[in-house]
């Protein structure tokens, strides 16, 4: 008897390992299982799981960015100064999402405009923007944030264990959803990661989708800096750190496939909430944050196997057909 399709899926397998890790963090600790510590595993992946949507785009298409950290700190440095200034905090978030967009469209800019891989590009403008972040905040941080803009991170919606900033995430998912898995230009992004070549031949404007979603990233993570700043209650110039380890780890987990053209947010959402609620249960029993990136790193360089083999073992089996219908 043949499986159904569904259940060979990477997102079942996803959805199998998230009860697996629920009812193991449940024995690991007694306070797992309690709203107040879902309310704070959620808030805490929020920003993670905001530049996920938009580098599951990047990624379909066959690119990455990694300077997606160094985005995030750079707004919060920018939103940081504008308050020292006395600028309102509504002015001051503003800032921080012409900067963020600035910044990816100059990521985007740079990489379809001289033709040069993203991968090496966006290293470069990791330091890049870090550095502008250092010199315009130095060593310094600033704290002095309203109530209202702090319950972004960190506050719940009235008497519920939901955070604010969940519903930013849901609120962006469905519009990233909706373009990916249900409009033209969401059949182009998959179309560009498949071959780019034929996609120019099919009429999809390839440089100007690929500009897009490196503005999207630039964008989005400026909204992770808002919403981590708030988180936070604090901005430095060395905030979000490391970020892009996490965020890359969610979406491949989640089964978009590294070398592009395949994918879906489902998965990509079941995967942050696996990866937090695995953070969640480490913090619980003791294990320093050093350690849980030790994880994190792990469980993306195992799934990059199991992707590399995969396309492997593909690749052989075409090879075998091939061989097969020419004799």
């Amino acid at each position: 008897m043949k499986a159904p399709p569904w259940l060979l899926r990477w997102e079942t397998f996803l959805l199998v390992t998230l009860i697996v890790v629920l009812i193991l963090g449940g024995g690991a600790s007694k306070y797992f299982f309690t709203a107040s510590n879902f309310s704070i595993a959620l808030a805490g992946t929020v920003p993670v799981a905001l530049i996920a949507l938009p580098m599951t785009l990047v990624i379909i298409t066959g690119e990455i960015d990694i300077s997606v950290g160094s985005i995030v700190g750079l707004c919060a440095s920018v939103m940081a100064v504008c308050l020292e200034h006395q600028w309102p905090v509504e002015l001051a978030m503003l800032a921080g999402l012409v900067v963020g967009t600035l910044a990816g469209l100059f990521n985007g800019a740079v990489i379809v405009g001289f033709g040069l891989p993203s991968l090496v590009v966006t290293i470069g403008t990791l330091a890049l923007y870090r550095g502008i972040a250092q010199i315009i905040l130095k060593e310094r941080g600033v704290n002095s944030f309203p109530d209202w803009y702090q319950n972004i991170g960190f506050g719940t919606i009235g008497d519920t264990p939901i955070p604010w900033s969940i519903l930013i995430f849901l609120a962006l998912f469905a519009g990233f959803g909706f373009f990916l898995h249900f409009t033209r230009g969401g059949r182009s992004i998959y179309a560009i990661g498949n071959n780019k070549e034929a996609s120019r031949y099919s009429g999809i404007f390839v440089e100007r989708a690929m500009v897009s979603v490196f503005v999207a990233s630039g964008t989005v993570s400026a909204i992770a800096a808002i919403v981590l700043t708030a988180y936070l209650a604090s901005a430095r110039s060395d905030t979000a750190v490391g970020l892009e380890l996490q965020v890359i780890t969610a979406v491949v987990l989640g089964g978009v496939n590294i070398f592009g053209g395949s994918g879906s947010l489902v998965g990509v959402l079941l995967a942050l909430l696996v990866l937090a609620f695995v953070k969640n249960a480490l913090g619980l029993v003791g294990m320093t944050p050093e350690q849980q990136d030790i994880v994190t790193g792990a469980v993306l360089v195992g799934t990059l196997i199991v992707f590399g083999a995969s396309r492997g073992l593909g690749q052989l089996g075409s090879l075998i057909v091939r061989q097969r219908g020419g004799r």
